[in-house]
């Protein structure tokens, strides 16, 4: 529900803060005091139009910020979670900002967002009936809802939507299928072909580079094996110095013990150097051994490379695309000699699915009819007492199975006929605007909590009635407060003596009256009764308006 209320240079208001309760709250004042600029500071923070005119002159901005107490689970969460935004706050602070130059932003939680977003989040958190509103009930989907709502269909309409899901996604795999067949069937000789060409090939991923680095090993390896078969000759042959070294060194050190200092590094260098003499032998051992190779294995590689790139260039792909190929044509050739059987089984399935939302969608449907009557039936009842007692509430559920969707077979639309033997039509083009708030009223009232924002609006829902009618207002947004948050602009004392917080809207004049400012009070229980006496005396407040107004109260009370 809204908790506060704050406005800051909107038109003719400064500074406001309103602190609001559940139940009904009546905002009354005299015409032009600023009732309907409060709504539409009110509109702006829930996603409004923006515009220049709102923001107050000399001010380079105005600011609306409105505060609501959310219960868990509420929609409202879901929008701000998938919109990354804080839900764990358990209230929702939207924010609106109109600068002088046109530009607006927008916050909600004190984070930036854009306008659409906040719009999403106040759509589910009040609904304006009045000049004010976008008509939100005008959506076909919405009667749909409210309908669902009203018989507690709302989880089977659910489950019909889970259905229509699996029936697409049954539908979209028939027809891939069906068209992979197709696919292969126009090109089935030249798969078969190419299957069998690639299958025999084998080629394998990362292949040519493997085959062409050792060719170029190999190829490298030969003009050079005669220069390492030269230093092996040098270093461990007929020729190598390691036989002469070693007998130097035995030699030594026969004679080491009369002249050590002399003799010992002279062995020391001797030994490192018939050591690194030995180990370069071994080196070019290895050497040797990796450049040796078969004429015969660089004869196949050279034809395996032959082989792989000739079949990349009749192919069109890269030589490391021919394994990824290879395995798409065997999958396109097991798509033709399996397909007829996997094409039964995915037909069986999509009938099945078929099958299964249409049940589904006859059920909900009958339902929804049988709904409708009862809440053809509900509204109608309340319809008399608001001075429509010639009109007719019509819920129109236009089924048709040719025309499935995810919400059911199902067009619901809220008509009226609001005098014997004119033609009914859709609500929103038939009723005038005073009917109109009615019927919605009525609506309302019948509907309760259910299918409902948590707050709702009426602005000037009395317009052109009074007395019995009044009061008959009056009574059912007494009513609908006891489920929802209500808040009224009325101008019928009736409807005022029926609130569980008044606010008086007024105009009071400032810089000894170089300029004015709106100003809203709350009304205590002398206060009330003075406002009431006024609306319904006029100017002049005499006894017996306030003794009315006496009455109202008790009445109410």
């Amino acid at each position: 529900m809204l908790a506060r209320l704050s406005i800051r240079d909107i038109v003719l208001i400064e500074r406001l803060d309103i602190e609001f309760a559940q139940g009904l709250a009546v905002l009354t004042g005299e015409t032009g005091a600023g009732k309907s600029i409060l709504l539409d500071a009110f509109a702006l923070a829930l996603g409004g139009r923006g515009d220049v005119a709102l923001v107050r002159h000399g001010a380079e901005q105005g600011q609306v910020s409105a505060a609501f107490e959310v219960p868990k689970g509420h929609p409202a969460s879901d929008i701000l979670r998938a919109n990354d935004l804080d839900t764990d706050a358990g209230e929702i602070i939207l924010r609106r900002v109109q600068l002088a130059d046109g530009r607006s932003r927008a916050f909600i939680n004190d984070q930036p967002v854009s306008v659409q977003t906040l719009k999403a989040v106040g759509r589910v958190l009040v609904e304006i009936h009045g000049q004010h509103d976008e008509r939100a009930l005008v959506d076909a989907a919405t009667h749909r809802r409210l309908l669902d709502a009203f018989a507690g269909l709302d989880g089977d309409a659910a489950v019909l939507e889970t259905l229509w899901a699996a029936r697409r996604v049954a539908q979209q795999a028939l027809d891939d299928h069906r068209a992979g067949m197709e696919r292969a069937a126009r090109e089935a000789d030249y798969l078969r072909h190419a299957s069998d060409e690639l299958a025999k090939l084998a080629p394998r991923d990362g292949e040519e580079t493997a085959l062409a680095e050792r060719r170029a090993a190999m190829m490298q390896g030969e003009k050079i094996a005669g220069d390492l078969r030269d230093a092996q000759e040098a270093v461990g042959g007929n020729h190598s110095p390691v036989a002469a070294l070693a007998a130097a060194v035995r030699r030594l050190e026969r004679r080491a013990g009369h002249a050590p200092a002399l003799v010992e590094p002279a062995v020391k260098a001797i030994d490192a150097a018939i050591n690194a003499l030995e180990e370069a032998g071994q080196h070019l051992d290895a050497a040797l051994a990796a450049a040796d190779f078969d004429p015969a294995e660089l004869e196949r590689i050279e034809e395996r490379l032959f082989a792989l790139r000739a079949a990349a260039r009749k192919y069109s792909t890269p030589v490391d695309g021919l394994a990824a190929l290879a395995v798409k044509y065997a999958a396109d050739v097991a798509l033709i000699d399996a397909g007829a059987e996997r094409l039964h089984g995915l037909e069986q399935a999509a009938a099945d699915a078929v099958r299964r939302y249409a049940a589904a969608a006859a059920k909900l449907s009958a339902a929804r009819a049988k709904a409708a009557e009862k809440l053809n039936k509900a509204v109608n009842a309340e319809l008399a007492p608001l001075k429509l007692e010639r009109a007719k509430f019509i819920t129109q559920v236009e089924a048709d199975a040719a025309a499935p969707g995810p919400h059911g077979i199902d067009r619901v639309e809220f008509w009226v006929q609001t005098n014997p033997g004119t033609r009914p039509g859709p609500m929103m083009k038939v009723a005038s605007g005073g009917e109109l708030s009615r019927f919605l009223l009525a609506l309302k009232v019948v509907l309760s909590d259910r299918g409902s924002a948590p707050t709702l609006v009426f602005d000037e829902i009395d317009t052109g009635v009074g007395g019995a009618v009044a009061d008959a207002i009056g009574a059912r947004l007494s009513r609908l407060a006891g489920k929802v948050q209500v808040m009224a602009v009325t101008h019928a004392p009736q409807v005022a003596a029926r609130a569980d917080q008044h606010l008086l809207i007024s105009k009071a004049a400032l810089d000894r009256g170089r300029r004015v400012a709106t100003r809203v009070d709350a009304l205590a229980d002398e206060h009330r009764r003075e406002e009431i006496a006024r609306m319904l005396a006029g100017a002049e407040i005499t006894k017996e308006a306030r003794a009315a107004a006496e009455r109202l109260l008790k009445a109410a009370g």
